[in-house]
């Protein structure tokens, strides 16, 4: 079949796991024999990420062809599908990719900023598939993190972006989401929890629950050299209030024997590392490659997962898993759900508990050589490729056969 993946971001023109997880899937799906597209904005991206691009905005990724849209009008572009809910300046070549029989398969991922919500009802004669990554469609800062400092349980939309220095979506106060969901065959959530978010917050459209998934190959996955011989407990995500760091890190004054490595970068990084200040065994990684991440996820004794936000799942969490190595997660949101669907971790409601989980899963090797192999099992039976990925056909099949549309055979 021929896929296009609609998204605002896409690696290398990107922030974190939604964009991994929209590569990781063309991929999956290219490896089946399936034609795949990706559109994405790299104007949104240098809008939020100023600087020389970093790449060419159109290339061949893994068999996967990526178009990168660019202006020369720069964050104009962007700006105006904040505003207005729909594409201005790349609406010509958007209408063209999703005219009829372009592709059998249109999937929506994040497109907030490419395209909004008046772009979900353009495909007419194709399966269309909506994958709620964030909480975009219920949340105008996608994320439910209320005035940028507490996790939101009522509206106070107005107020709440103003906090974030964003201007208000007007058109999110007449429908329009819920109206152009109405165009989409399918809908999925990534996790029980968003899906119940998503329904709290107004949504009517029914969601499906899908999981993230990991490949079946990963570099890195199983590196056998450890990056260092001290243990260590493992952070790796952008550096935001919303990751829950902030009351992780003085703990560890508390906690002698193991360092806590911590990778990736971001805004809140310089308020993190003044936290650290005397504390040698809180170091900085820096960004890492994906190997270098993999490798660093391989050896250590947990991987820690604090956000204190309502994340719609947890990649990091997942790719843990997949390399055996055990979890320690913030008992928030769906790190709840997969920490006791994997029966792969511990779950911590103040970072008071962390000291103890810290020091049990030290020094009793055999708690956690179990906790690791529920990590392996539960990633081979549940957020496999191999698992995920055919139920996502499945799901996409059973709408073209409702819709009667002629599948392309895979090459």
């Amino acid at each position: 079949m021929r896929f296009l993946m609609v998204s605002t971001f896409y690696p290398p023109f990107s922030f974190g796991g939604d964009a991994i997880s929209v590569q990781q899937l063309s991929r999956a799906l290219v490896r089946r024999g399936h034609s795949v597209t990706v559109v994405h904005d790299v104007d949104a991206y240098q809008a939020l990420h100023p600087g020389p691009a970093r790449v060419a905005a159109s290339e061949v990724d893994d068999g996967v062809q990526v178009i990168g849209l660019k202006s020369r009008w720069g964050a104009l572009s962007p700006l105006l599908v904040h505003q207005l809910g729909r594409p201005v300046l790349h609406s010509r070549r958007l209408r063209d990719l999703l005219g009829a029989g372009r592709f059998d398969v249109v999937t929506f991922h994040n497109p907030s900023l490419i395209g909004g919500p008046g772009i979900l009802t353009w495909p007419r004669d194709s399966v269309t598939v909506y994958v709620a990554h964030e909480h975009w469609l219920v949340c105008p800062t996608h994320v439910l993190w209320r005035y940028r400092r507490e996790r939101c349980d009522r509206r106070e939309c107005l107020r709440c972006v103003a906090s974030y220095r964003r201007p208000p979506q007007l058109w999110r106060y007449t429908g329009a989401i819920n109206r152009a969901l109405r165009s989409i065959d399918l809908v999925l959530a990534l996790s029980e929890f968003s899906r119940s978010k998503h329904r709290e917050f107004g949504l009517e459209r029914e969601m499906l629950v899908l999981p993230n998934f990991i490949p079946d190959a990963l570099p890195g996955r199983d590196a056998t050299e450890p990056p260092q011989q001290r243990p260590y407990f493992l952070f790796a995500g952008r550096l935001e209030r919303i990751k829950g760091l902030d009351d992780v890190v003085p703990v560890w004054r508390r906690v002698l024997d193991a360092d806590l490595l911590i990778a990736g970068q971001g805004e809140h990084g310089d308020h993190l590392k003044r936290l650290a200040a005397g504390l040698p065994s809180v170091r900085f990684l820096g960004q890492l490659t994906r190997e270098e991440l993999f490798r660093y996820y391989r050896h250590a004794v947990a991987v820690l997962v604090p956000s204190e936000g309502y994340e719609a799942s947890s990649l990091v969490l997942l790719e843990a898993l997949s390399a055996g190595t055990p979890v320690l997660a913030r008992a928030v949101g769906p790190l709840r759900e997969l920490v006791a669907a994997s029966e792969a971790g511990e779950l911590f409601s103040a970072a008071e508990e962390l000291p103890a989980l810290v020091d049990r899963l030290s020094r009793d090797p055999a708690h956690r050589a179990r906790l690791s192999d529920n990590a392996r099992k539960a990633i081979r039976e549940r957020w496999a490729e191999s698992v995920v990925v055919p139920r996502f056909l499945a799901l996409v099949a059973e709408q073209a056969a409702r819709k009667r549309i002629p599948r392309t055979p895979a090459d």
